[in-house]
């Protein structure tokens, strides 16, 4: 028979694993599927989350699943490759390894994905002295020689952003034409004092397990230290897609409309963290997490008052 929960919750990072919690607490029975995918894989910590400023990825999500096991909640190592709406408008998950599993409420925490620049060395080097986000890592590496790596123009949004912790930044116009940069970012890199370098990056110069340097095609190169990216953003919406949530396109990928709470345009679902945002910090997606959980057991519990109510 399949197995029946009142609440799915299909991610296992800190959204996920928020909502979890909230809605362990609440006594509902909740499984968790976890593909194992965290987008901060890379980093060898993670900063700005009050009381666990510098702790690592792994270790925040590994407390996590401790603490949801402590209020009976069910996590599995699987990945969600179906889901369906039934009749009585609740939620069949398929799951890879062929297991289906049923429930009332989803929440989708599903994150996204980087897709990095194709510049040899940027891989390679992410989450180390590749980096791409300030708010992150700037801390970490303040005062170094900064290569911001353009790909679209909003990356003079970066490289102007990134001038708060260190004086001495390069934007490398790579694939963006001089062309594209308005008078408005002309003037504002040079009042920050950003350089401003044109032509393709053609790899990244790393000696002895450091980077030094940013070459380009015309084989010039200038010494950087940290070089900052702007990966593009790739959000693992199949699932909402199968639904039939509404999504709205941004510059950062289509996402899914949500209200307040989360909740998606499909009656009973809810979208947290990354899935909903390109911009949701761990902070933020725990934050989303615990409202979408909050939300669903009082969905949960009036859905049920208002039936016995009716009989």
């Amino acid at each position: 028979m399949t197995e029946r929960y009142e609440a799915i919750v299909i991610g296992g990072g800190a959204a996920g694993l928020s909502a979890a919690l909230v809605l362990g607490r609440a006594r509902r029975s909740t499984l968790v599927v976890d593909a194992g995918e965290p987008r901060n894989a890379p980093a060898a910590h993670m900063q700005g989350y009050l009381t666990r400023d510098g702790m690592s990825p792994a270790e925040f999500l590994a407390e996590g699943r401790r603490e949801i096991e402590a209020y009976g909640v069910e996590l599995v190592r699987d990945r969600a490759v179906d889901v369906v709406r039934d009749g009585a408008g609740e939620f069949d998950v398929t799951l890879a390894e062929g297991r289906t599993v049923h429930a009332r409420r989803l929440v989708l925490a599903t994150g996204l994905a980087d897709e990095l620049p194709s510049v040899p060395g940027v891989a390679e080097r992410f989450g180390r002295d590749v980096v791409h986000c300030p708010y992150c890592h700037g801390w970490e590496v303040r005062d170094q020689t900064f290569g911001v790596l353009a790909t679209t123009p909003l990356s003079v949004h970066q490289a102007l952003i990134v001038s708060q912790w260190s004086k001495d930044v390069t934007l490398f116009l790579h694939t963006v034409a001089e062309s594209e940069l308005t008078d408005d970012d002309l003037r504002r890199l040079a009042t920050a004092g950003v350089a401003v370098v044109p032509g393709e990056v053609a790899e990244l110069v790393v000696q002895e397990d450091r980077l030094t340097g940013v070459r380009l095609v015309d084989g010039t190169v200038h010494d950087r230290a940290v070089v900052f990216v702007a990966p593009r953003a790739v959000p693992r919406n199949g699932l909402l897609e199968r639904l039939g949530a509404e999504l709205k396109e941004t510059p950062f990928g289509a996402y899914p409309v949500v209200d307040e709470t989360g909740q998606t345009t499909v009656p009973g679902v809810w979208a947290a963290g990354n899935a909903m945002g390109f911009a949701e910090q761990v902070i933020n997606a725990a934050g989303g997490g615990y409202r979408a959980g909050a939300t669903i057991n009082a969905d949960l519990l009036f859905t049920d008052l208002d039936a016995a109510t009716r009989t």
